[in-house]
C-alpha cells in the first residue's frame, strides 16, 4: 500500500492511494508512531479490500510528509562508496551514524530554504526507512527486516560549511529548517520488497545530478536497521535515511551549490517522485 497524508501545513489527514490512482480517507487520526504500532496498516488495508473507504477530491490539495512527528531521524552517512570517494574519504568499516533534527521533515513539494549565511547548501536523494516495531538489540538482518514498516523518498539537503568546515559534529549541517523533504508516500515493506534493487535519481533546474541504485550501498538496509538497534532503541514512526550515491555538489567541478530559484527533483523506483523549488531563509 502507499499511505500518504495531505492538506495544509498541521492540518494533513491521512489517506491511501488505491490500484485506481483514487486518493481514499482512511479513517485514522494519524499516520504516527501509534498507528503503525496498533496495526494500522493492517486496518487500513482491510479496510480498502472491504471498498470502506470514501474518495477524497485532490484539487490543489497539498502533500506532506507521510509519516507525522517522528520521534528521530537517524542518517547514514558515506553509505555508497562512489559518494565517500568524491567526498574525498575513505569508505567507512561500520555505518557513520549522525541525527537531524525531527523538524526538518516538510512535504515532497513543499519550498526547501537555503539558511541565512549560507553558500554550500546542497541536495542528497536517500532511501528512507520508516519503522514499525519497537527493536532493541536485534540479533539478525532477517529481525531487522522484520521491524520495517516501509519506505520512502528523502532528500537529505546539507550544509556543507556548517557540516565540515565549522567544527563539531554533523548535525548543525544537517538539522537546518526545510531540510528533510519525505514522501510523496510510505509503500508498505510487503510491496517494495527487496530494498536493495532501487534505482534512485535527482536533477536540479532538469540536469541530472545523481543516478544510483541501491544495490551500490556499503551498509544495506536490513544491516542499518540490526546495527542502529545495538547502539539505540528504535521506536515506530522513527525514520532513517540510508545514505546517498554521488554526484552531490560538493562533489562536483565547481561546487554548484543551491540558491534560490533553483528546483530540485527526485526520484526512487516504485517510491514516487519529489519536487521542490528553492527560497532563502
Amino acid at each position: 500500500m502507499k499511505l500518504l497524508r495531505v492538506g495544509p501545513v498541521g492540518q494533513e489527514r491521512p489517506a491511501v492511494l488505491d490500484e485506481a490512482g483514487n486518493l481514499r480517507d482512511i479513517g485514522e487520526p494519524e499516520i504516527d508512531g501509534a498507528f503503525l504500532a496498533s496495526g494500522g496498516v493492517a486496518r487500513v488495508r482491510e479496510a480498502l479490500e472491504r471498498g470502506d473507504l470514501p474518495v477524497i477530491d485532490t484539487e490543489g490539495l497539498r502533500v506532506g510528509a507521510p509519516i507525522a512527528r517522528p520521534g528521530k531521524i537517524v542518517c547514514i552517512g558515506l553509505n555508497y562508496s562512489d559518494h565517500a570517494a568524491e567526498s574525498g574519504l575513505e569508505a567507512p568499516a561500520e555505518p557513520v551514524v549522525f541525527m537531524k533534527a525531527p523538524n526538518t521533515m516538510v512535504g515532497p513539494y513543499d519550498e526547501v530554504l537555503v539558511p541565512r549565511g549560507s553558500v554550500k547548501t546542497d541536495w542528497e536523494v536517500e532511501l528512507a526507512v520508516i519503522i514499525g516495531r519497537e527493536a532493541r538489540y536485534l540479533e539478525s538482518k532477517g529481525k531487522a527486516l522484520g521491524v520495517i514498516a516501509g519506505y520512502a523518498v528523502a532528500n537529505d539537503v546539507s550544509e556543507r560549511e556548517f557540516q565540515l568546515e565549522r567544527g563539531g559534529q554533523w548535525d548543525k549541517g544537517k538539522s537546518c529548517e526545510t531540510f528533510n523533504p519525505l514522501g510523496p508516500w510510505l509503500v508498505t515493506a510487503d510491496e517494495v520488497g527487496d530494498p536493495q534493487n532501487l534505482p534512485m535519481r535527482l536533477w536540479v533546474n532538469g540536469e541530472r545530478r545523481q543516478d544510483g541504485d541501491t544495490k551500490n550501498m556499503i551498509f544495506d538496509v536490513a544491516e542499518i536497521v540490526r546495527y542502529l538497534s545495538h547502539f539505540m532503541v528504535l521506536e515506530p514512526g522513527d525514520v532513517i535515511n540510508t545514505g546517498t550515491p554521488a554526484g552531490v555538489a560538493l562533489g562536483m567541478p565547481g561546487q554548484p551549490y543551491l540558491k534560490a530559484g533553483d528546483v530540485m527533483e527526485l526520484e526512487i523506483e516504485g517510491l514516487g517522485r519529489q519536487r521542490q523549488t528553492v527560497g532563502q531563509a
